[in-house]
């Protein structure tokens, strides 16, 4: 037996992904760290090419990847444990730093309790998991992250038990609930934090305040999530997200340990029901291997910093990049999704023009993403710039003068 038959029909299926423009570059390599040097902030080096680069596409919104005090945490674990934990967590499996995460994201995000996975993306399909039944109805944005769309696939309940409101439309959000039979003992409304590609935010307030008019219809209730992921740590006054920034929080929040903390993982913060539930019944929990102790000692610690007068002064810096970067756009003319941010968007609406500048700055020294047709519709074409604390003024005004020669 082999495989060549079905490398054949794969082969054919890539070349139709190519065609329409949806196959993904090659992936780069980045093989050297720069530490920051004077008035300049870290650069990358890439496998193949000699050009120190500036990342503006990356999640890393507090820069603290490579905090000494992180690594530390990380080394010292890892010494004491090993790199690996050998089992899932209900076979012996969990050791002291996962609980002490757990019980650190709960306390940062002022929930009763939370459990940690290996990712976001798990957390949402453990949470699908654990909280629906044949009564569960769920709701979303349009604009939700995939994980989100998936998790509400695989919630086993039939179609008719799931609807879709439009982008942060409260009145469609409205109608959405209107629709929901009676018949439904309990519903969920989910939505993201902050839209990755777009930088703007759920008016997580507003929503809390409609799906509180449809509590008492429901058995148990209009349950409200979101998944915080680009909010966490990077978003609102003290660094608490998209609920520290609307003032109001949903009843279970996901996040990850991925973007602002810089290390790896993720988590629902809800009450102790609801994370027990998540426990005895997630599969993505369940049946693998929980995190490295390094990644959460190394979380843990992040979390230290995002909640000191540090984190604040790196959370004041990133917002001051941030509005740096808007304001260089607004002077250049350029169209951009307002909002304080640091996912700015830069809307081209030119597939050509949009890879053109892409290619610019890359041979410039500076990675962004640019999304364009089919990825997202005609006229809509993006180039995604991610403002990081580590970023400097010197930084941020060489880009923009790139943007202004560009031709």
């Amino acid at each position: 037996m082999s495989t060549s038959k079905l490398d054949i029909s794969l082969t054919q299926e890539l070349e139709a992904l190519a065609r329409e423009g949806r196959a993904k570059s090659p992936e780069r390599i980045i093989e050297h760290y720069i530490p920051p040097k004077g008035e300049l902030g870290p650069r990358y080096k890439l496998v193949g090419n000699d050009t120190e680069f500036i990342r503006l596409n990356s999640n890393s919104y507090l820069s603290l990847s490579n905090h000494g005090e992180l690594t530390a945490a990380a080394d010292k674990a890892t010494r004491n444990f090993g790199v690996g934990p050998g089992a899932v967590r209900f076979i012996d499996g969990t050791f002291i730093h996962h609980v002490l995460l757990e019980k650190r994201v709960a306390k940062f995000v002022a929930k009763p309790a939370a459990k940690i996975f290996n990712s976001a993306y798990t957390s949402n399909c453990g949470l699908a998991l654990s909280i629906s039944n044949k009564k569960t109805h769920w709701i979303g944005d349009q604009l939700n992250h995939n994980s989100i769309i998936r998790a509400m696939r695989i919630s086993n309940i039939p179609s008719a038990n799931k609807g879709i409101f439009k982008h942060n439309d409260m009145a469609d959000l409205k109608r959405r609930l209107d629709e929901v039979s009676p018949d439904m003992e309990r519903v969920v409304v989910i939505f993201d934090g902050i839209f990755s590609m777009r930088g703007d935010c759920a008016p997580i307030n507003e929503i809390k305040t409609i799906c509180k008019a449809y509590d008492s219809k429901f058995k148990d209730g209009v349950i409200t999530v979101v998944d915080d992921s680009h909010g966490i740590g990077a978003y609102g006054d003290t660094g608490r997200g998209t609920s520290d920034f609307c003032h109001a929080a949903p009843d279970i929040i996901i996040g990850t340990f991925g973007k602002a903390f810089g290390v790896n993982g993720g988590f629902i913060a809800a009450s102790k029901t609801i994370i027990e539930s998540v426990r005895q019944k997630a599969d993505t929990y369940i049946y693998t291997n929980p995190l490295s102790v390094a990644d959460c000692a190394a979380a843990v610690k992040a979390i230290d910093i995002c909640d000191s007068a540090e984190g604040l002064e790196l959370l004041k810096n990133l917002k001051q990049r941030t509005a740096q970067f808007r304001q260089g756009l607004e002077r250049l003319g350029k169209e951009s999704i307002p909002g304080p941010h640091p996912v700015v968007p830069l809307m081209v609406r030119d597939t050509q023009k949009t890879h053109q500048l892409v290619k610019y700055l890359f041979d410039h020294g500076v990675l962004v993403v640019g999304l364009t047709f089919p990825v997202v519709p005609k006229g809509d074409e993006t180039i995604r710039f991610q403002i990081n604390a580590c970023h400097t003024s010197a930084d941020i005004d060489y880009v923009i003068e790139l943007l202004n020669n560009f031709q």
